[in-house]
C-alpha cells in the first residue's frame, strides 16, 4: 500500500514540475505487460521514461532499470532519438547514473 501511495506521490509531483514546461505525464501498459510509471512528454517531443520504487535498494532499483531499457528498446527509432532520460525515482538514498545510463534519483531532488 505503501508503494502505490508513494507512486501516486510522485507521480504529482512530475505532473507539478513538467506544467511549468506545459508538459504532459502518462502511463504507459501495453498488451504484453510491459509498464512504465511516468511518461513525461514536452510540447517539442522530448520524453523521459520513470518508474517510481519506494524502496531504493540495488535490487529494486535494478528491476525498474531493466523495464526501462526494455521500453527504450521497444519503441520506434524516431521517439528512442527524442528520449532525453531514462530515470528511476526512489524514496531516499543519492542520485547517480548508472552504467547502462538510467539515471536514478531519490524524489526529494525533483524539481522544475
Amino acid at each position: 500500500m505503501f508503494g502505490q501511495l508513494f507512486e501516486s506521490l510522485a507521480v504529482r509531483d512530475l505532473r507539478i514540475y513538467s506544467g511549468t514546461e506545459r508538459g504532459s505525464v502518462y502511463h504507459y501498459r501495453d498488451n504484453s505487460g510491459l509498464e512504465c510509471d511516468a511518461i513525461i512528454e514536452r510540447t517539442d517531443g522530448a520524453w523521459i521514461a520513470a518508474e517510481v520504487k519506494l524502496n531504493s535498494g540495488f535490487a529494486s532499483v535494478d528491476r525498474a532499470a531493466r523495464s526501462l531499457l526494455r521500453l527504450r528498446n521497444k519503441v520506434a527509432s524516431r521517439r528512442r532519438e527524442e528520449l532525453a532520460a531514462l530515470l528511476v525515482v526512489t524514496s531516499t538514498g543519492a542520485a547517480y547514473r548508472r552504467p547502462d545510463g538510467v539515471q536514478v534519483a531519490p524524489i526529494t531532488m525533483l524539481a522544475p
